[in-house]
């Protein structure tokens, strides 16, 4: 019983089935919909045996659907029929949650995703807390995102970003008392060295995260049976 991994990104859709080491992607951006995304991975996924299927979304996810549609990706994502589509068992989660899940090694961690936006998840003994600190007030009337997010990096500069990107996780670990940071997503690359006590996410990672829901009793937040959309 094969998991399909899905992470949609606001560049790209990455793929990957459990037990297969290749990796599969398409572009994404602000044109893409729902089921356009369920059309290309069905596409993109040819040749491959699932049975199960995890999705990480850029948005807040409640009962196993989104709360609202994802900033920085087309519409039709609230209303798609997603297990009716892949004709498969879904689990919609948050994006950075199933990162979290992935880089899961006990204790108490922060995730922080450094992409298209800011991406953030907690994990404290194998449970899983799925945040929204990209949309708290930073500085000077923006938000984290506004001053973390690739519009700032290409605004600021790589100098500037990496300043505020080390102010930011200063103040998330006073605030939140965890034993680490995890920082993924595609701009941690430019991040060299991380700060104290910060670990270097791994984008392989992401994928373990989908897989892991559906196999693993300890991930408590993401294993109640109302978050598995049936066809």
């Amino acid at each position: 019983m094969a998991v399909l991994t899905i992470d949609v990104g606001g560049t790209n859709v990455k793929i990957m089935v459990e037990g297969n080491p290749e990796r599969r992607r398409c572009p994404s951006g602000k044109a893409l919909t729902g089921q356009a995304m369920v059309d290309d991975v069905i596409q993109l996924a040819t040749g491959w045996d699932y049975d199960r299927i995890s999705i990480g979304l850029p948005a807040p996810i409640e009962a196993g659907l989104p709360r609202h549609e994802p900033v920085n990706l087309g519409g039709g994502w609230m209303d798609c029929q997603w297990a009716k589509a892949f004709r498969r068992p879904v689990r919609l989660l948050n994006d950075a949650a199933m990162q979290a899940v992935g880089h899961d090694a006990g204790g108490r961690m922060l995730f922080l995703g450094l992409g298209t936006g800011l991406g953030s998840a907690i994990v404290a003994d194998h449970k899983v807390i799925p945040c929204e600190l990209a949309h708290l007030p930073f500085r000077k009337g923006d938000t984290f995102e506004e001053r973390i997010g690739n519009l700032a990096l290409e605004r600021e500069g790589k100098v500037k970003w990496t300043k505020r990107v080390f102010e930011m996780i200063e103040m998330f670990r006073a605030a939140i008392q965890v034993d680490e940071v995890v920082i993924g997503g595609g701009n941690v690359r430019l991040i060299d060295p991380l700060p104290d006590g910060c670990r270097r996410g791994q984008n392989i990672l992401a994928f373990e995260g989908g897989f892991r829901v559906w196999r693993e009793p300890w991930v408590n937040a993401l294993d109640s049976q109302e978050r598995v959309l049936m066809p």
